[in-house]
This record gives C-alpha cells, sequence and structure tokens, in this order.
C-alpha cells in the first residue's frame, strides 16, 4: 500500500495571507516526497477560505518545477463546472509540463452553493451526468480527433492539444460513494477514491465491499486500484492527549462543512462560521472523543495498525488528508511523524 498527500490552502481567518498558505502547500509537498509519498493530491473548490482551490492546475503545475518524483493529482475536477475539451487540454499540458506525473481525479461535486454560482442553480445532485458524459469524452479526446453530441455537451470534431505523455491516458480516478457510482468507475477503467468522512473503519470495509462488487460485474475489465482518503494526525506517544486538539480540529472543519454543506446562510468574503456545537446533540459521531476512533488520529503505532488492516482489505493507496484546521507547525510535525515512524512499516 503506497501513501499520497491530500492538501488544500487552509484559512480560517484574515491572519494567515494567501500567500503563506501556498508557501505552506508547496513545503508539505515537498516534504511528501522526500518522504516517499507517491503522489499529492489537490481539488477545486471555490469560494470558500477554508478549502482554497479554485482550480487544482496552477498548484500542480508550480508544484511539477519544485518536485521531480512525486505524481501529482487533481482531485477532484468537479464535472458539472468544467467542459471536456478544457479538461483534456489541461490535464494534458499538466502532463507535459511534469513530464507525465499527472493524475486525474474526477467527481460530480457536492456543495449547492457552488452550483448555484458556477452551474446556473443545477441541483448539486444531478451533477453525476455531467460526470457520466465527461469522462469517456475527456478519454476520447486524449486519442484524437473526436465529435461529441451528447446530452450536456455538443462539439464538432475537435482533439486535445497537446496529448498527454503518458499513453494510452494519464490514470483517471472517480470520487465514489454509492455503488452506482463505484460501477461507472469500474466499467470505464477509472481507479476508484472513496472517503468514510466520520464513519468508522466499518464504512472503509462497506466501502470495499462497493468497489469489489463493480470489479466483479466487470470482468472484462483489469482491477482498478482503491484509494481511501482520511483525515490524519499523528501525535507522540509521550504525550497521551495529543490526539485532542487534532479531534477538535476535525470536529470544527465537519461542522464548517455542514454549514457550507447545508447553504443556509450567506458567507461574508469567502468565512462562513462552522454550525453551533448545539445543532449536533445527539450526534456523537461529531464528538471528538469518536473522532479519535474514526479518523485517523493516534501515535503511530496506533496508525500503523490501523493501516495495517487498510492493507489486508486490499486498499492500494491511504491518503493523508491533511486538511484539519490546525496550524501549519502542527501538521509539519505529524507529517514529519508520519515519514520518520509510520511509513517505512510499509516499505
Amino acid at each position: 500500500m503506497r501513501f499520497s498527500l491530500f492538501v488544500h490552502m487552509e484559512r480560517w481567518d484574515e491572519e494567515v495571507s494567501h500567500r503563506q498558505l501556498f508557501e505552506n502547500l508547496s513545503e508539505l509537498t515537498l516534504m511528501a516526497e522526500a518522504g516517499g509519498f507517491g503522489t499529492v493530491w489537490i481539488g477545486e473548490h471555490h469560494s470558500m477560505e477554508y478549502t482554497i482551490s479554485p482550480s487544482p492546475m496552477p498548484l500542480l503545475a508550480h508544484l511539477a518545477a519544485k518536485t521531480s518524483t512525486i505524481r501529482l493529482g487533481a482531485g477532484t475536477v468537479i464535472a458539472p463546472f468544467w467542459h471536456p475539451i478544457r479538461v483534456a487540454g489541461e490535464c494534458a499540458l499538466l502532463d507535459v509540463i511534469s513530464d507525465g506525473r499527472m493524475e486525474v481525479g474526477l467527481a460530480r461535486g457536492a456543495y449547492q452553493f457552488e452550483f448555484d454560482r458556477l452551474a446556473g442553480g443545477l441541483p448539486a445532485a444531478d451533477g453525476g451526468k455531467h460526470l457520466r458524459e465527461l469522462v469517456p469524452a475527456v478519454r476520447a479526446l486524449w486519442q484524437g480527433d473526436y465529435a461529441h453530441d451528447g446530452e450536456i455537451w455538443q462539439f464538432p470534431t475537435s482533439t486535445s492539444v497537446p496529448k498527454p505523455v503518458q499513453r494510452p491516458t494519464p490514470p483517471m480516478w472517480i470520487a465514489a460513494r454509492d455503488p452506482a457510482s463505484h460501477d461507472f468507475a469500474v466499467e470505464q477503467g477509472c481507479n476508484v477514491m472513496v472517503t468514510p468522512l466520520m464513519k468508522g473503519d466499518e464504512e472503509v470495509v462497506a466501502l470495499k465491499g462497493k468497489f469489489d462488487t463493480a470489479v466483479a460485474n466487470h470482468p472484462e475489465v483489469p482491477r482498478p486500484e482503491l484509494m481511501v482518503l482520511r483525515h490524519t494526525h499523528v501525535h507522540s506517544p509521550d504525550d497521551p492527549e495529543g490526539w485532542r486538539p487534532a479531534a477538535e480540529a476535525v470536529n470544527r472543519f465537519y461542522r464548517t462543512f455542514d454549514a457550507w454543506f447545508g447553504n443556509k446562510t450567506t458567507p461574508v468574503n469567502g468565512f462562513l462560521p462552522p454550525s453551533p456545537e448545539s445543532k449536533f446533540e445527539g450526534r456523537p459521531e461529531f464528538e471528538p472523543e469518536s473522532l479519535h476512533r474514526t479518523a485517523m488520529i493516534g501515535t503511530p503505532a496506533e496508525v500503523v495498525r490501523r493501516l495495517r488492516s487498510y492493507q489486508e482489505l486490499g486498499v492500494d493507496e491511504y491518503s493523508f488528508w491533511i486538511d484539519n484546521g490546525l496550524p501549519h507547525e502542527e501538521k509539519r510535525r505529524s507529517l514529519e511523524l508520519f515519514i520518520k515512524e509510520v511509513v517505512p512499516a510499509f516499505q
């Protein structure tokens, strides 16, 4: 099982500049590369200070010039906000810039807030139609001349310029939760990325089961790969309470996610306060003690033990989701511990 880093620029107030956040993201990526991580992943989000990435492409192009071995993952491109020709061309250009280190994750999108501003109010639940039409169109554009007459997009004969270095295509990943998404991804020959969010490792088992069912349903397709993405924080065994600040920070992260996802309040200059803790009374999954068990929070030995179970389950890639609301210095210490004391157990 290999490791990757999933990272955004996170801003919780105006004390830290966007430039400093950019430098922080670059530093974490360079640490991950030196520590043997296979890929850095950066997603796409709009008008949200707590996950800053209006496009992963410029950040990844910058990182391509700063790195030499780590692969560069756009994870994920939100299908309803893009045109197939633009996805194909920009991804291929990143592959050229990085000399064949580009990977692309694609998703249907989740925040109605973003759909209201970038997709004319399209219901976020309908984004799957865009995803299902986008994936084969992008792959065809990478191959050569292609005309498209779909439900969503129509365009005359065109092609991707440039073409990707990796042939026939760079690796493609689909963010999946429900069985239909798993089935679509596998049928298309795409790898699958999943996140159990606030649920425990039983959810990882359930998601792996959906993936296995999709693989069994498509024996004509070589088995794709499965990635698990999870909030991760490693603390020293000398600090038995070291889990608590991380669990409390993840609690704030999910309450902020809830506020944005609920789309009930207009943000102010990109900031939206987290939903109040009182909203989650009777919801034990939000409590720090629960998040200590469900998020990947623990000492190196505890993290190794849990990751062993993921490896035995057949997970191909574990992505260290470092966005958690903690200060950069805490993230750096956590990543250092992971590289020093967790990664060697899997080499």
